[in-house]
């Protein structure tokens, strides 16, 4: 009996760096990411201290969003068919960011590419990642998988990725 193959979940995390101490920051990229993801985010925090990073366990580092079912659905259409058309010199995504076990990481540059993103009310630019975890075994049935799905890879040796 042959399993299927699935998307089990997509998670957002965006992370705030050195803009900890700014509340405003904190609060601007809480909302976007809310817009963006359809729900509210999570705040992540540091587990230890780091002093070469300025760090102090229990310090807000990040936010995060699990999407599962038809949020995750309706932002997986929105992120192949509407958000990387949008990307300026935009070739496909890099194959090769694959963790090894089927789940495929996404790395944005900018979040102004997403519709809900005014980037004339936009303070700052603000990065993110998008991870998209499935069920298959390996890194290539998870690619062509996700191709069915269409999303864009490179194809040849000269790319721009999308970063």
């Amino acid at each position: 009996m042959k399993i299927v193959n699935k998307v089990t979940k997509v998670v957002i995390n965006m992370g705030i760096g050195r803009y900890k101490d700014d509340k405003t920051f904190v609060e601007e990229a809480t909302k976007e990411l809310a817009l963006i993801s359809g729900q509210a985010p999570l705040k992540r925090l540091a587990r230890k201290s780091i002093s070469n990073f300025k760090l102090r366990q229990g310090e807000l580092i990040g936010l995060a969003v699990t999407l599962r079912g038809e949020r995750m659905q309706s932002f997986l259409t929105k992120l192949i068919k509407v958000v990387l058309p949008r990307v300026r010199d935009f070739r496909g995504v890099n194959p090769k960011a694959f963790d090894g076990q089927g789940n495929f990481t996404l790395g944005i540059a900018e979040h102004s590419i997403f519709p809900e993103i005014d980037p004339n009310k936009a303070s700052k630019i603000k990065s993110l990642e998008v991870s998209i975890v499935t069920t298959c075994e390996d890194d290539a049935s998870a690619r062509e998988f996700l191709s069915t799905l269409g999303l864009p890879f490179v194809k040849g040796k000269k790319a721009n990725y999308a970063k």
